[in-house]
């Protein structure tokens, strides 16, 4: 979810208050993955709104919400109060999930997050949620990063070593604390797409979504056997430059990352047409730069329905200069798909007052935006009046 190093620690933080190229028979007998395809012509987005997206992010972080019906009942019916019809989720975090994953318990051995154990907070949201109206999105935080400030990866590459991300020293990847899977390798694609195939499967989703977790990869990475392999196996036995900055090398990875999207894309839609794929990257072009995302496209190749870049800046001003700047990377009809990202609350801290926030959504408006997504719930219960009179904008 462009931010500066600083902010995005920040944030870090606050959402903490997973060829011989089969991906294993453990996990085949869990939900088998289909075996990677190379994207075809683009399908033409879904359009499944009946309304703007107003949408808010739910985590499990600084938030009591999901810890019973009762709470998620209390978040819901504020959420439609304010004039919230989109809930994002989290499903996937810190190598474990929001609901009972056959597919994760295949890997980790756990089947669910251990403080939600002998429930299902992801089914208790959904029914709650569309009682009142509201589409509930599977948000998969972490996507390809398996662990938060555990230097050996944590319980995904000590299962499978060979699944490490890998800078140009032969170390395991990691980034703002945040510790990385190779994104390229395919048993490690097959993972994530099975996670959420299964949420797909399993559950009445309105719509999953990966964000600058997914797909991404830092692009400190790349220098694993695999990755060499494979990008010597395309470039006359050459290696990869030593510099991960150079353009060839950045472009290369993330058509990769690009590449998995448009499979991932098409397998959902497979299961469930009207499904709706959202991403939620960092902003263009750092995004591609730090962590090979491409989302414009991603845009342009008809691989996700609606795109939310992570907005997230501390004064209006430079709220307006990123968000001009980002509409610069739209194509013809991209902006009726464009949601930005709005950060409400870090941890414990409000971050905008009410007439900056009030200036962001005026702005987004005059922009021809029709909604926004807010970090974090928590946040909505700071600016209730503010956003009940603009809820109908």
């Amino acid at each position: 979810m462009m931010r500066s190093k600083k902010l995005i620690i920040s944030l870090t933080l606050s959402l903490l208050c997973y060829s011989a190229l089969s991906f294993g028979s453990s996990l085949g007998s869990a939900l088998s993955p289909t075996s990677p395809i190379s994207p075809t012509s683009p399908t033409s987005p879904t359009s499944t709104q009946e309304a703007p997206v107003k949408g808010v992010w739910l985590t499990n972080v600084c938030s009591d919400v999901l810890d019973s019906r009762a709470n998620i009942i209390e978040a819901v019916e504020l959420c439609r109060e304010v004039g919230i019809n989109h809930i994002f989720v989290v499903t996937w975090n810190r190598a474990a999930t929001t609901y009972p994953s056959k597919v994760a318990a295949s890997l980790t051995g756990v089947e669910i997050e251990p403080r939600f154990a002998g429930r299902d907070p992801l089914k208790e949201l959904i029914e709650e949620s569309h009682k009142r109206g509201i589409k509930v999105h599977a948000w998969f935080e972490f996507g390809f990063s398996c662990s938060y400030m555990q230097e050996d990866g944590g319980v995904i590459i000590r299962e499978k070593p060979h699944w490490a991300a890998m800078d140009i020293d032969g170390k395991l990847v990691s980034k703002n604390n945040f510790q990385w899977m190779n994104a390229i390798h395919p048993q490690v694609q097959d993972f994530i797409i099975s996670l959420v195939k299964e949420v797909v499967t399993n559950y009445n989703i309105d719509g999953v979504q990966g964000d600058d977790r997914l797909p991404a990869m830092p692009s400190t990475g790349g220098y694993d056997p695999f990755t060499v392999e494979l990008y010597k196996s395309e470039h006359n036995n050459t290696l990869p430059p030593t510099n991960y900055r150079d353009s060839g090398w950045v472009n290369w990875r993330a058509g990769k990352l690009t590449e998995f999207l448009g499979r991932l894309y098409r397998e959902v839609k497979e299961i469930k047409p009207n499904t709706v794929v959202s991403m939620a990257p960092s902003i263009h072009p750092w995004a591609k730069e730090e962590y090979l995302q491409d989302w414009p496209q991603w845009l342009h190749k008809g691989y996700c329905d609606i795109i939310i870049p992570q907005v997230y800046r501390h004064t209006l001003e430079a709220y307006k200069n990123t968000l001009d700047r980002q509409l610069e990377y739209l194509g013809p009809g991209d902006r009726e798909r464009f949601y930005p990202g709005v950060l409400i609350q870090v941890e414990d801290s409000v971050i905008p007052n009410s007439a900056m926030l009030e200036e962001i959504i005026k702005y987004n408006r005059a922009n021809g935006l029709k909604g926004e997504t807010l970090f974090f719930y928590e946040g909505l219960k700071h600016f209730k009046e503010l956003l009940i009179r603009y809820k109908n904008l």
